[in-house]
């Protein structure tokens, strides 16, 4: 475990190595899992000032279950708020490109630069998970393993992606720039001690 700034970061986002191949896995972690993506409390309001132009994105099932459920939804375990679940389990919000592979509608509305935020922060981060300690004001950032994913750990091994590389994007959009600079610091030291 390493501390950048008032972030714990496990060892294994600098040791891992870590590229999503979207031909394999098609996107399963969008319809895998127990409950929704997990959404911070600042994103509800995001959410609903941009549905209306994220709802031209997704299926008439998938409008129907918004409705119905809301745009989010409080997690059964009561761990917070999340995007709600179609019948099938998968996220509402999901949709599927031409190939079959899932696409966020929220990330195709971004794209198509028709909103200016990419998705859920839990989503772009993913496969880290972030896990808050409020009461002494730090986060831990961890590796979420899974066996879905184990395309894109073979993917990262054989381009050399470290978790950490494949997520700068999202580690900067949530931490900042100098914070991913320090944690890269951090990460070539850590690299160096153990001869990598």
């Amino acid at each position: 475990m390493i501390v950048v700034q008032n972030v714990l970061v496990s060892d294994e986002l600098i040791e891992e190595h870590f590229a999503c191949d979207l031909n394999a896995c098609k996107g399963a972690c969008c319809w895998e899992g127990d409950y929704g993506a997990p959404l911070d409390r600042e994103e509800l309001d995001i959410l609903e000032d941009i549905y209306p132009v994220v709802s031209e994105y997704l299926s008439r099932e998938s409008r129907d279950v918004i409705e119905e459920k809301g745009l989010y939804t409080w997690t059964p375990d009561n761990k917070g708020y999340a995007t709600p679940l179609m019948p099938d389990e998968a996220c509402a919000y999901l949709t599927y490109d031409q190939l079959g592979r899932a696409w966020c509608g929220i990330e195709r509305a971004y794209r198509d630069g028709k909103i200016d935020w990419p998705k859920p922060i839990s989503c772009h981060l993913y496969p880290i998970r972030v896990k808050k300690n409020e009461e002494v004001g730090f986060e831990a950032i961890n590796y979420d393993r899974w066996s879905i994913c184990a395309a894109a750990c073979t993917k990262g091994e054989k381009e050399k992606v470290r978790l950490y590389e494949f997520a700068h994007a999202a580690l900067v959009r949530k931490y900042g720039e100098d914070w991913y600079e320090e944690l890269c610091c951090a990460a070539a030291h850590n690299q160096e001690d153990q001869g990598a």
